[in-house]
């Protein structure tokens, strides 16, 4: 992780149930995946882990660019992930189809709506994207909620594509 508390880890029992949601929905293998507030790049990286076909990490913290940077390579992964230096949406006009988006900002976020319009004209017709957050999200049109948990003080909503299969 890197130092400070500038960035918002998901918890590991947040982080399992979010994949063996997107295992069920099958979700993970072979997707491109967009993980644009990176921090350690847990997400994305256990995306990869489990068959993701391709990567693309964002994040403004440096340091965190260099823990996600860091991470890949001890893993072996770093030829199948693309490291942004900058925000969400300048991930987002680099990374193409996006199969699959984990977005977990820090919880003071205040910029859902714009990024969340932004993502739906990247996604693929079947796409999931996930949100964390302290409180639950409104969706812009385009996206349409297919299920939503909570956990402690978060909570965990998947979307999909307005039109997509569910």
């Amino acid at each position: 992780m890197p130092p400070g508390d500038g960035t918002r880890p998901t918890s590991d029992r947040v982080r399992e149930a979010v994949f063996n949601a997107l295992d069920s929905l099958d979700a993970v293998e072979g997707s491109r995946v967009l993980d644009p507030f990176a921090g350690s790049g847990a997400l994305g990286i256990e995306a990869l882990s489990r068959g993701a076909s391709h990567a693309t990490f964002a994040d403004t913290d440096p340091q965190a660019l260099g823990v996600v940077r860091a991470n890949l390579d001890l893993l072996g992964l770093a030829d199948e992930a693309v490291v942004v230096a900058g925000s969400a949406e300048r991930a987002l006009a680099l990374a193409g189809a996006i199969d699959l988006a984990l977005l977990d900002p820090p919880y003071a976020f205040d910029g859902w709506d714009a990024l969340l319009r932004a993502l739906v004209p990247a996604l693929s017709p079947g796409a999931v994207v996930v949100l964390e957050s302290d409180r639950e999200v409104p969706l812009p049109d385009g996206l349409v909620g297919i299920r939503s948990k909570t956990y402690g003080g978060t909570v965990v909503q998947f979307a999909t594509p307005a039109g997509a299969p569910t």
